[in-house]
């Protein structure tokens, strides 16, 4: 019966883990589709964050991280729906978390 438990705890961990990677992935794709589609391609996603409910929801939040030129953000997106089990998933801009310049002094 022990093993039973262990060997089920271990593939339920194996799931969630090729589950959380998908879902990153996932996302990290659809935020890129639309900046290309808003021709925003000079927008170079760097990252995207996200907490550990997030896979297993059909509603979240996620912090992306974008860099253009010497400035670089923190967006909050609400992703509706999920990327793996829904036809359709809407990302919404929640806001601006943080704008960071540089301003470099250079000959």
């Amino acid at each position: 019966m022990g093993r039973f438990v262990v060997t089920l705890a271990l593939l339920a961990a194996l799931v969630y883990g090729g589950l959380h990677w998908y879902y990153g992935h996932a996302a990290e794709r659809a935020i890129e589709e639309q900046l290309e589609a808003r021709g925003l391609d000079a927008v170079e996603l760097e990252g995207v964050d996200y907490g550990w409910l997030a896979p297993v929801s059909r509603e979240a939040r996620i912090t992306a991280r974008v860099r253009y030129r010497g400035a670089s953000a923190s967006l909050d997106i609400r992703v509706v729906g999920h990327p793996l089990f829904d036809d359709e998933v809407r990302l919404e801009l929640d806001g601006l978390q943080a704008l960071r310049l540089s301003i470099g002094l250079g000959g």
